[in-house]
Protein backbone atom coordinates (compact mmCIF):
# COMPACT_ATOMS: atom_id res chain seq x y z
CA UNK A 1 0.00 0.00 0.00
CA UNK A 2 1.37 3.72 -0.71
CA UNK A 3 0.67 6.78 0.72
CA UNK A 4 1.48 8.64 3.34
CA UNK A 5 -0.49 8.22 6.94
CA UNK A 6 -0.65 10.06 10.37
CA UNK A 7 1.49 9.03 13.54
CA UNK A 8 2.87 10.01 16.74
CA UNK A 9 6.41 10.38 16.35
CA UNK A 10 9.50 10.53 18.67
CA UNK A 11 11.26 13.61 16.90
CA UNK A 12 13.68 14.54 18.83
CA UNK A 13 16.01 13.52 21.85
CA UNK A 14 14.07 15.59 24.47
CA UNK A 15 10.98 15.55 26.24
CA UNK A 16 7.34 15.47 23.58
CA UNK A 17 6.62 14.16 20.58
CA UNK A 18 4.53 15.42 17.02
CA UNK A 19 1.67 14.49 14.84
CA UNK A 20 3.35 13.68 11.63
CA UNK A 21 2.55 12.13 7.94
CA UNK A 22 4.86 9.81 7.31
CA UNK A 23 4.96 7.21 4.69
CA UNK A 24 3.09 3.95 5.21
CA UNK A 25 5.37 1.25 5.92
CA UNK A 26 5.92 -1.58 3.54
CA UNK A 27 5.88 -5.16 4.51
CA UNK A 28 8.44 -8.16 3.96
CA UNK A 29 6.85 -11.40 2.67
CA UNK A 30 6.71 -12.83 5.76
CA UNK A 31 4.89 -9.54 7.01
CA UNK A 32 0.98 -8.02 7.52
CA UNK A 33 -0.11 -4.60 6.87
CA UNK A 34 -1.97 -4.32 10.02
CA UNK A 35 -4.71 -1.12 9.93
CA UNK A 36 -4.65 0.18 13.90
CA UNK A 37 -8.08 0.47 15.11
CA UNK A 38 -7.37 1.48 18.73
CA UNK A 39 -3.58 1.65 20.66
CA UNK A 40 -2.97 2.17 24.28
CA UNK A 41 -0.40 4.29 25.54
CA UNK A 42 1.92 2.21 28.29
CA UNK A 43 4.13 2.96 30.84
CA UNK A 44 7.25 2.65 28.41
CA UNK A 45 5.53 4.94 26.36
CA UNK A 46 5.54 7.61 29.39
CA UNK A 47 9.23 7.19 29.45
CA UNK A 48 10.12 7.71 25.94
CA UNK A 49 7.45 10.81 25.82
CA UNK A 50 9.13 11.97 28.72
CA UNK A 51 12.65 11.48 27.86
CA UNK A 52 14.23 9.95 31.00
CA UNK A 53 17.85 8.63 31.75
CA UNK A 54 16.68 4.97 30.47
CA UNK A 55 14.40 6.20 26.99
CA UNK A 56 17.72 8.56 26.17
CA UNK A 57 19.98 5.53 26.56
CA UNK A 58 17.94 3.29 24.52
CA UNK A 59 15.58 4.90 22.08
CA UNK A 60 17.02 6.71 18.54
CA UNK A 61 14.45 9.07 17.44
CA UNK A 62 13.27 9.77 14.63
CA UNK A 63 10.68 7.52 14.69
CA UNK A 64 7.26 5.85 15.84
CA UNK A 65 6.77 4.71 18.94
CA UNK A 66 3.99 2.85 20.68
CA UNK A 67 3.48 -0.55 21.26
CA UNK A 68 0.06 -1.89 22.43
CA UNK A 69 -2.66 -2.13 19.87
CA UNK A 70 -5.31 -3.54 17.80
CA UNK A 71 -6.37 -3.83 14.55
CA UNK A 72 -7.41 -5.31 11.19
CA UNK A 73 -4.82 -7.06 8.40
CA UNK A 74 -5.42 -4.87 4.75
CA UNK A 75 -1.97 -6.57 3.23
CA UNK A 76 -0.35 -9.95 3.50
CA UNK A 77 3.05 -11.29 2.29
CA UNK A 78 3.44 -13.78 -0.07
CA UNK A 79 5.18 -16.24 2.95
CA UNK A 80 2.34 -15.30 5.40
CA UNK A 81 0.35 -18.69 5.51
CA UNK A 82 -1.57 -18.80 8.61
CA UNK A 83 -3.09 -14.76 8.44
CA UNK A 84 -5.12 -13.14 5.65
CA UNK A 85 -6.07 -9.89 4.78
CA UNK A 86 -9.08 -9.08 7.13
CA UNK A 87 -8.32 -11.04 10.46
CA UNK A 88 -8.59 -9.07 13.65
CA UNK A 89 -5.40 -9.14 15.34
CA UNK A 90 -3.03 -7.72 17.84
CA UNK A 91 0.56 -8.75 18.80
CA UNK A 92 3.64 -9.92 20.85
CA UNK A 93 5.43 -7.06 20.67
CA UNK A 94 8.98 -8.90 21.43
CA UNK A 95 10.84 -9.37 18.62
CA UNK A 96 12.94 -12.47 18.82
CA UNK A 97 16.12 -14.08 17.43
CA UNK A 98 15.48 -17.49 17.81
CA UNK A 99 18.76 -19.09 17.75
CA UNK A 100 20.07 -17.49 21.04
CA UNK A 101 20.74 -20.20 24.24
CA UNK A 102 17.23 -18.45 25.53
CA UNK A 103 15.24 -19.15 22.86
CA UNK A 104 16.74 -22.58 21.87
CA UNK A 105 15.42 -23.63 25.03
CA UNK A 106 12.03 -22.12 24.53
CA UNK A 107 12.05 -19.07 26.87
CA UNK A 108 11.36 -16.99 24.17
CA UNK A 109 10.26 -14.05 26.44
CA UNK A 110 13.70 -13.77 27.48
CA UNK A 111 15.77 -13.75 24.33
CA UNK A 112 19.03 -12.45 24.72
CA UNK A 113 18.34 -10.47 21.01
CA UNK A 114 14.84 -9.00 21.75
CA UNK A 115 13.89 -5.95 19.64
CA UNK A 116 10.89 -4.49 21.07
CA UNK A 117 8.06 -2.87 18.63
CA UNK A 118 8.07 0.78 19.26
CA UNK A 119 10.97 0.88 21.44
CA UNK A 120 13.87 -0.09 18.92
CA UNK A 121 11.57 -0.53 15.32
CA UNK A 122 8.49 1.69 14.38
CA UNK A 123 5.76 1.38 16.24
CA UNK A 124 1.80 1.40 16.28
CA UNK A 125 0.92 5.35 16.99
CA UNK A 126 -0.02 5.36 13.89
CA UNK A 127 -2.80 4.54 11.19
CA UNK A 128 -0.80 1.36 9.77
CA UNK A 129 1.70 -0.69 11.24
CA UNK A 130 3.38 -3.57 10.24
CA UNK A 131 4.68 -6.65 11.47
CA UNK A 132 6.13 -10.49 11.06
CA UNK A 133 3.46 -13.02 10.91
CA UNK A 134 5.22 -15.02 13.74
CA UNK A 135 4.59 -11.98 16.26
CA UNK A 136 0.25 -12.65 15.85
CA UNK A 137 -2.60 -12.82 17.83
CA UNK A 138 -5.44 -13.61 16.71
CA UNK A 139 -8.68 -12.40 18.07
CA UNK A 140 -12.16 -12.85 18.93
CA UNK A 141 -14.43 -10.98 16.27
CA UNK A 142 -16.46 -10.16 19.15
CA UNK A 143 -13.58 -8.66 21.17
CA UNK A 144 -14.30 -4.46 21.46
CA UNK A 145 -10.99 -3.30 20.48
CA UNK A 146 -10.07 -1.15 23.95
CA UNK A 147 -9.91 -4.25 25.49
CA UNK A 148 -8.17 -5.70 22.38
CA UNK A 149 -5.54 -3.55 22.65
CA UNK A 150 -4.49 -4.08 26.10
CA UNK A 151 -4.23 -7.49 26.01
CA UNK A 152 -0.07 -6.82 26.00
CA UNK A 153 0.28 -5.39 28.95
CA UNK A 154 -2.60 -7.84 30.65
CA UNK A 155 0.22 -9.90 29.79
CA UNK A 156 2.58 -8.13 31.76
CA UNK A 157 0.04 -8.28 34.83
CA UNK A 158 -0.55 -12.00 34.27
CA UNK A 159 3.07 -13.28 34.09
CA UNK A 160 3.84 -10.99 37.01
CA UNK A 161 0.95 -12.51 39.25
CA UNK A 162 0.64 -16.00 38.33
CA UNK A 163 4.80 -16.83 37.69
CA UNK A 164 4.35 -18.36 40.74
CA UNK A 165 1.24 -19.89 42.84
CA UNK A 166 -1.05 -17.40 43.96
CA UNK A 167 -4.41 -19.79 45.27
CA UNK A 168 -5.14 -18.96 48.88
CA UNK A 169 -2.42 -16.46 49.57
CA UNK A 170 -2.11 -13.00 50.37
CA UNK A 171 -0.83 -11.03 47.44
CA UNK A 172 0.24 -7.19 47.76
CA UNK A 173 0.11 -5.03 44.59
CA UNK A 174 2.16 -1.89 44.92
CA UNK A 175 1.85 0.44 42.55
CA UNK A 176 -1.65 0.87 40.92
CA UNK A 177 -0.55 2.21 37.42
CA UNK A 178 -2.73 0.32 34.77
CA UNK A 179 -0.39 -2.64 34.51
CA UNK A 180 -0.82 -2.89 38.41
CA UNK A 181 -4.57 -2.29 38.18
CA UNK A 182 -5.10 -5.57 35.97
CA UNK A 183 -2.55 -7.82 38.03
CA UNK A 184 -5.11 -6.76 41.31
CA UNK A 185 -7.96 -8.41 38.86
CA UNK A 186 -5.80 -11.42 37.67
CA UNK A 187 -4.76 -12.03 41.66
CA UNK A 188 -8.69 -12.23 42.92
CA UNK A 189 -9.38 -14.29 39.85
CA UNK A 190 -6.54 -16.85 40.07
CA UNK A 191 -8.21 -17.37 43.84
CA UNK A 192 -5.76 -15.10 46.30
CA UNK A 193 -7.34 -14.89 49.29
CA UNK A 194 -5.83 -11.14 49.90
CA UNK A 195 -5.12 -8.49 47.40
CA UNK A 196 -3.67 -5.91 49.13
CA UNK A 197 -3.27 -2.52 46.44
CA UNK A 198 -0.72 -0.18 47.81
CA UNK A 199 -0.18 3.95 46.21
CA UNK A 200 -0.44 7.36 46.46
CA UNK A 201 -3.21 8.27 44.34
CA UNK A 202 -6.20 8.39 45.59
CA UNK A 203 -7.95 8.26 42.08
CA UNK A 204 -6.26 4.66 41.40
CA UNK A 205 -7.09 3.09 44.66
CA UNK A 206 -10.51 3.74 43.84
CA UNK A 207 -9.86 1.41 40.79
CA UNK A 208 -8.00 -0.80 42.30
CA UNK A 209 -11.01 -1.38 44.53
CA UNK A 210 -13.13 -1.80 41.49
CA UNK A 211 -10.61 -4.32 39.77
CA UNK A 212 -11.22 -6.43 43.25
CA UNK A 213 -8.50 -5.13 45.75
CA UNK A 214 -9.98 -6.10 49.48
CA UNK A 215 -7.64 -3.55 50.78
CA UNK A 216 -6.70 -0.35 49.52
CA UNK A 217 -3.87 1.39 51.28
CA UNK A 218 -2.48 5.09 50.46
CA UNK A 219 1.20 4.39 51.27
CA UNK A 220 1.58 8.33 52.27
CA UNK A 221 -1.31 8.19 55.11
CA UNK A 222 -0.95 4.66 56.80
CA UNK A 223 3.07 2.53 56.95
CA UNK A 224 2.81 -0.02 53.78
CA UNK A 225 4.54 -2.17 55.96
CA UNK A 226 2.87 -2.15 59.63
CA UNK A 227 -0.53 -2.50 57.54
CA UNK A 228 0.57 -5.64 55.55
CA UNK A 229 1.38 -7.15 58.74
CA UNK A 230 -1.46 -6.74 60.51
CA UNK A 231 -3.64 -7.61 57.90
CA UNK A 232 -1.65 -11.25 57.68
CA UNK A 233 -1.68 -12.00 61.46
CA UNK A 234 2.32 -9.89 61.65
CA UNK A 235 3.70 -12.39 59.56
CA UNK A 236 3.72 -10.63 55.90
CA UNK A 237 2.49 -10.75 52.44
CA UNK A 238 3.15 -14.51 50.61
CA UNK A 239 3.60 -12.65 47.46
CA UNK A 240 4.27 -9.02 46.42
CA UNK A 241 3.98 -7.76 42.88
CA UNK A 242 6.30 -4.57 42.70
CA UNK A 243 4.81 -2.65 39.74
CA UNK A 244 5.95 1.06 40.76
CA UNK A 245 9.47 1.56 40.20
CA UNK A 246 9.77 3.61 43.51
CA UNK A 247 13.36 3.02 45.38
CA UNK A 248 10.95 3.04 48.69
CA UNK A 249 7.88 1.33 47.69
CA UNK A 250 10.27 -1.48 46.59
CA UNK A 251 12.30 -1.69 49.77
CA UNK A 252 8.48 -1.75 52.15
CA UNK A 253 7.83 -4.65 49.11
CA UNK A 254 10.74 -6.63 50.63
CA UNK A 255 10.25 -5.57 54.53
CA UNK A 256 6.59 -6.74 54.19
CA UNK A 257 7.05 -10.25 52.38
CA UNK A 258 6.76 -13.25 54.63
CA UNK A 259 9.69 -15.91 55.21
CA UNK A 260 10.08 -17.76 52.14
CA UNK A 261 7.54 -15.67 50.31
CA UNK A 262 7.48 -14.99 46.63
CA UNK A 263 8.97 -10.79 45.22
CA UNK A 264 7.70 -10.52 41.22
CA UNK A 265 9.76 -6.86 39.99
CA UNK A 266 8.22 -5.74 36.82
CA UNK A 267 9.00 -2.06 37.26
CA UNK A 268 11.82 -0.47 35.88
CA UNK A 269 13.06 1.92 38.54
CA UNK A 270 15.35 4.95 36.95
CA UNK A 271 17.34 5.27 39.90
CA UNK A 272 19.58 2.66 42.14
CA UNK A 273 17.67 0.88 44.82
CA UNK A 274 18.74 0.23 48.27
CA UNK A 275 17.86 -2.54 49.95
CA UNK A 276 18.54 -4.70 53.12
CA UNK A 277 19.59 -7.62 51.08
CA UNK A 278 20.97 -9.46 54.75
CA UNK A 279 17.53 -9.25 56.26
CA UNK A 280 14.78 -8.92 53.71
CA UNK A 281 16.14 -11.22 51.31
CA UNK A 282 18.71 -13.69 52.50
CA UNK A 283 17.44 -14.52 56.13
CA UNK A 284 13.83 -14.65 55.06
CA UNK A 285 14.39 -17.20 52.14
CA UNK A 286 12.57 -15.20 49.94
CA UNK A 287 12.49 -16.22 45.72
CA UNK A 288 13.68 -12.80 44.18
CA UNK A 289 11.75 -12.78 40.16
CA UNK A 290 12.61 -10.08 37.41
CA UNK A 291 9.59 -10.35 34.89
CA UNK A 292 9.96 -9.08 31.42
CA UNK A 293 7.31 -9.30 28.99
CA UNK A 294 5.22 -12.25 28.58
CA UNK A 295 5.81 -15.54 28.27
CA UNK A 296 5.74 -16.56 24.36
CA UNK A 297 2.42 -17.67 23.72
CA UNK A 298 1.58 -19.16 27.03
CA UNK A 299 0.72 -15.79 28.35
CA UNK A 300 -1.37 -14.96 25.46
CA UNK A 301 -3.38 -17.42 26.36
CA UNK A 302 -4.07 -16.83 29.86
CA UNK A 303 -4.74 -14.03 29.16
CA UNK A 304 -7.41 -14.53 26.51
CA UNK A 305 -9.22 -17.08 28.75
CA UNK A 306 -9.31 -15.19 31.18
CA UNK A 307 -10.88 -12.16 29.42
CA UNK A 308 -13.65 -14.47 27.23
CA UNK A 309 -14.57 -16.05 30.79
CA UNK A 310 -15.49 -12.91 32.15
CA UNK A 311 -13.08 -13.60 35.54
CA UNK A 312 -11.29 -10.60 34.95
CA UNK A 313 -13.22 -7.52 33.88
CA UNK A 314 -11.01 -4.59 32.25
CA UNK A 315 -13.45 -1.78 31.71
CA UNK A 316 -13.43 0.09 35.31
CA UNK A 317 -9.37 0.90 34.68
CA UNK A 318 -9.79 1.85 30.70
CA UNK A 319 -11.05 5.27 31.89
CA UNK A 320 -9.89 7.46 28.89
CA UNK A 321 -11.11 7.11 25.11
CA UNK A 322 -8.70 9.80 22.49
CA UNK A 323 -8.29 10.69 19.07
CA UNK A 324 -4.87 10.15 17.87
CA UNK A 325 -4.54 14.15 17.44
CA UNK A 326 -5.39 13.94 21.02
CA UNK A 327 -1.88 12.20 22.11
CA UNK A 328 -1.04 15.01 24.35
CA UNK A 329 -3.66 14.95 26.49
CA UNK A 330 -3.38 11.59 26.87
CA UNK A 331 0.15 12.15 28.39
CA UNK A 332 -0.57 14.58 30.17
CA UNK A 333 -3.17 11.94 31.99
CA UNK A 334 -0.41 9.62 32.36
CA UNK A 335 2.04 12.00 34.39
CA UNK A 336 -0.69 12.97 36.28
CA UNK A 337 -1.80 10.04 37.20
CA UNK A 338 -5.51 11.03 36.49
CA UNK A 339 -6.41 7.70 34.72
CA UNK A 340 -6.05 4.35 34.15
CA UNK A 341 -5.42 3.03 30.69
CA UNK A 342 -5.46 5.90 27.75
CA UNK A 343 -6.83 3.84 24.52
CA UNK A 344 -5.97 6.32 20.95
CA UNK A 345 -7.86 5.50 17.59
CA UNK A 346 -6.52 6.83 14.49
Amino acid sequence: MNGTMKAIVKHHRGEGAELRDVEIPSIREDEVLIKVKATSICGTDVHIYNWDEWSASRVNPPYVFGHEFAGEIVEAGSKVSNFKEGDYVSAETHLICGHCPQCLTGKFHICENTKIIGVDTQGCFAEYVALPESNLWKNPEDLPTDIASIQEPMGNAVHTVLNGDVAGKSVAIIGCGPIGLMAVGVAKAAGASQVLAFDLNPYRLELAEQMGATVTVHSGEEDPVEKARALTDGHGVDVVCEMSGHPTAMDQGFKMITNGGRVSILSLPTKRVSLDVTNDIVFKGVEVQGITGRKMYETWQQVSRLLNSGQVDVKPMITHHLKLEEFEKGFELMNQGKCGKVVLHP
